[in-house]
């Protein structure tokens, strides 16, 4: 330990989802008698993206292969069942289909399968127009993928597992919620981590704060060359007369130029079919409601020359999200895309969630997990989906990084 204060720990990990959960286990595994903080900003854990995503258990089939996104989600994702089954967590391996519904979506569709022969992508194949009614009844298809090794979970429930185990590992290690880190000072051999209630020291720290991983690696002193835009994701439910239409998991042939997988269609762990999302520029980072509105996130984005590049490149993709966002109708348009059968009474509203997209100043989509070491401290920059699913195998690169440095 670095003193004996009650405010002072080894490690010091900012940022409560599932992805600082997972470094915190993996690092306090690695370190049991070394003291470590957890702190988040919300009043419990898990509140924003790992909360608020799909709830799948993603295969990797979609990858670059050889990539941090393919390595980690297929790792990532065998562990996280593994650790499911033990600790007896929702979860369900019902597997899903990607559906093309159009001869110019077959050379895509061959590519993604393609990349899951090179992820090493278990329980895979080819079907068929027929095979596809005979998995999901109501979908229409010319050909597809079934990709067995998907599922779906409970991730909220996953972080309080690691939130109970963190703390049994040793005693002293603590998490804490509501909990919002305000600045950074650099000491000799430590670093003070002021919120508006407490500071802590800590003589490593790392950062995973998602929305915010820009902002608190300037806050570290930090030179990063990316910025974190928000784009929200509505959802729509499939209501009691709907829900029968689909069993497991629906996908579409996703569009090669976005880092989105489209409007899709996932059986919850809970119970229940959401439909969506889309995906919209936000004008505040936590926005969930279409008219949240920040100054500083708006004036933060919108003076960036990235995301200027990015909406004019891509702005009739973007209209048309939008137009879709505050249209029922035309969000039931692409839905039937897949589900010809769907009606305006079989889907209503649901929720939203906000995905952090990191930008390259010359508007560049960032799609690989960044994950960066820097004078004690530990920055997860850039961790999109399926960040969820490769959470354990991403503790585990950062719990390595940091043997490198102790």
């Amino acid at each position: 330990m670095v003193e004996t204060n009650s405010n002072t720990f080894d490690f010091i990990v900012i940022g409560g989802g599932i992805v600082g959960l997972a470094s915190a286990y993996k690092i306090a595994q690695k370190y049991p008698a070394k003291s470590l903080l957890l702190l988040e900003k919300e009043e419990h854990l898990a509140a924003h993206q790992t909360g608020r995503n799909s709830g799948v258990i993603h295969s990797g089939i979609y990858y670059k292969p050889g990539s941090y996104k393919a390595t980690n989600c297929v790792a990532g994702r065998r562990e996280l069942v593994e650790f499911c089954k033990i600790h007896q967590i929702p979860h369900d391996i019902c597997g899903k289909i990607i559906v093309a519904t159009d001869a110019s979506e077959l050379p895509i569709l061959e590519k993604i399968y393609s990349n899951g022969i090179q992820n090493g992508i278990e329980d895979m194949r080819y079907i068929n127009a027929e095979e596809i009614k005979k998995i999901e009844p109501y979908c229409e298809g010319i050909k597809g993928i079934f990709v067995g090794c998907t599922g779906i979970i409970d991730y909220p429930a996953v972080c309080e597992k690691l939130s109970e185990l963190i703390q049994q590992i040793n005693p002293e290690n603590k998490i804490l919620t509501g909990y919002t880190c305000k600045t950074i000072i650099k000491n000799e051999s430590f670093k003070t981590v002021n919120t508006e209630k407490e500071s802590f020291n800590g003589k490593y720290l790392v950062f995973c704060g998602g929305l915010f991983s820009d902002r608190l690696a300037e806050s570290d002193q930090v030179p990063i060359h990316s910025k974190i835009v928000g784009f929200r994701g509505d959802y729509y439910e499939l209501s009691e007369k709907g829900k029968d239409k689909v069993k497991n998991l629906i996908y579409p042939v996703p569009n090669p130029d976005f880092p989105f997988l489209g409007v899709h269609f996932t059986r919850m762990i809970h119970g229940g079919v959401e439909c969506g999302p889309n995906a919209v520029f936000t004008f505040k980072r936590e926005g969930y409601i279409k008219t949240d509105f920040s100054f500083r996130d708006t004036l933060d984005a919108l003076s960036y020359s990235g995301t200027w590049r990015l909406l004019f490149k891509h702005w009739r993709f973007g209209l048309d999200e939008y137009r879709r966002a505050f249209s029922k109708r035309l969000f039931l348009n692409r839905l039937k895309k897949l589900i010809p059968s769907l009606t305006m009474e079989d889907i209503e509203p649901g929720r939203s969630g906000v995905r952090a997209m990191a930008l390259g100043a010359d508007g560049s989509m960032i799609e690989d997990f960044s994950i960066e070491y820097s004078d004690r401290s530990i920055h997860i920059l850039n961790a999109p989906s399926p960040a969820a699913t490769s959470a354990l195998a991403i503790g585990s690169a950062v719990s390595e990084m940091v043997s490198k440095h102790v």
